[in-house]
C-alpha cells in the first residue's frame, strides 16, 4: 500500500510541476506583454515600464518561474493588481463559498445518482429502468445555467421559499446555507444524471458475475446482495467519475456563481479575466489544477482500498 501511494505521489508532483510550467509559459513567456495587456493598449510607456518592473517582468524567465514557484510553496501568491490585496487572501475569502457549494453539490449528486443507478439496474428492462434512463438523458441535455434559472423562477420568484442569489456570509448561519441550496441543486442534477447512468451500467455488469448467484443461494435478499456486494464491486468506474465531477464542480462554478451572484472562486476568475488581473488568473488556475491532481490522487488511493488487488499490481 505504501509503495502504491508513493508511486501515485510521484505522479502527482510531476503533473503539478508540468501544469505550473504550462501556465507560466502561456501567460508570461509566449509573445505578448503581460504588463501591456493588464494596462491596455493605450497605456503610457512609462506606466507599462513601471508595472513590468513591479511584476518582475524585466528579469529572465527562468528566474521569474523559480521565484513564483518558491512563493507558491511558501504560500506567498503575490498581490492582485486590481484589488491591491494578497492573492492568497482573495482566494481564501472566495474558497469558503465555493468549497462548501461543491461539497453540498457532490453530496446531492452521490445520493441521487447511486439511488437511481442501483434502482434502474435492479429493474432492468422494466418501466422503472426506462423512466430513469429518460430522466437522466434529459438531465444531461439540459444546461445547468438554464436549469438554475428555472429553479430561481420556481422556488425564489413563484414560491418565495429560497433566496434568488447573493451570499450573506457564514456568520448568518442557516440563512447562508439556504443561499447555497438552489445553486447546489443546479450543479448536482446534471452531474447526477451522468453518474446514475455510469452506476447503472457498472451494477448491471457485476450482476452477471457468479458470486452474485452464490450470495443469493446463501439466503441473502436481492436488496442485501445489491447494496452489500454488487455496489462495492461496481465502485471503481463510479469513483473515477465522481473524482472527475468533484474536480469539475470546483473549477466549473463560474457560470452558476454568476447566475446566483455568489462571491466564490469561479466569480473571482471571471472578474480577474475581465479586469486583466493576470496575477490572480495565474495563481487560481494553478490552484485549481492542483486540486484536480489531489482529488485524482485520493481517488487512486480509494481504488486500493476498494480493490486490494491494486495494492500489489505492477
Amino acid at each position: 500500500m505504501i509503495s502504491f501511494a508513493l508511486r501515485r505521489l510521484a505522479t502527482f508532483i510531476a503533473t503539478l510541476l508540468a501544469t505550473s510550467l504550462v501556465v507560466f509559459l502561456v501567460l508570461e513567456v509566449l509573445p505578448g506583454d503581460p504588463a501591456l495587456l493588464m494596462l491596455g493598449i493605450d497605456a503610457q510607456p512609462d506606466a507599462v515600464a513601471a508595472l513590468r518592473a513591479k511584476l518582475g517582468l524585466d528579469k529572465p524567465a527562468v528566474e521569474r518561474y523559480l521565484v513564483w514557484m518558491a512563493g507558491m510553496i511558501r504560500g506567498d501568491l503575490g498581490v492582485s493588481h486590481t484589488y491591491g490585496t494578497s492573492v492568497a487572501e482573495l482566494i481564501g475569502e472566495r474558497l469558503v463559498v465555493t468549497l462548501p457549494l461543491a461539497l453540498i453539490a457532490m453530496t446531492l449528486t452521490t445520493i441521487i445518482a447511486l439511488t437511481l443507478g442501483v434502482f434502474a439496474a435492479s429493474k432492468h428492462n422494466t418501466v422503472g429502468d426506462y423512466g430513469v434512463m429518460v430522466a437522466t438523458q434529459l438531465g444531461i441535455a439540459i444546461p445547468n445555467f438554464w436549469f438554475a434559472i428555472l429553479l430561481v423562477l420556481l422556488f425564489a420568484v413563484a414560491l418565495g421559499w429560497l433566496p434568488a442569489g447573493g451570499f450573506p456570509g457564514w456568520d448568518q448561519g442557516p440563512i447562508a446555507l439556504k443561499s447555497l441550496i438552489l445553486p447546489a441543486f443546479a450543479l448536482a442534477l446534471v452531474q447526477a444524471a451522468i453518474l446514475a447512468r455510469v452506476t447503472r451500467s457498472a451494477v448491471l455488469e457485476v450482476l452477471r458475475e457468479d458470486f452474485v448467484r452464490t450470495a443469493r443461494a446463501k439466503g441473502l435478499t436481492r436488496t442485501q446482495t445489491l447494496w452489500r456486494h454488487v455496489l462495492r464491486n461496481s465502485l471503481i468506474p463510479v469513483i473515477t467519475i465522481m473524482g472527475l465531477q468533484f474536480s469539475n464542480l470546483l473549477a466549473g462554478t463560474i457560470i452558476i456563481e454568476n447566475v446566483f451572484y455568489l462571491p466564490g472562486l469561479g466569480r473571482l476568475i471571471f472578474q480577474s479575466i475581465n479586469q486583466r488581473d493576470l496575477i490572480v488568473v495565474k495563481d487560481v488556475v494553478v490552484l485549481l489544477a492542483a486540486k484536480v491532481v489531489v482529488i485524482n490522487f485520493i481517488v487512486d488511493l480509494l481504488y486500493a482500498v476498494i480493490d486490494p488487488r491494486l495494492r500489489t499490481a505492477r
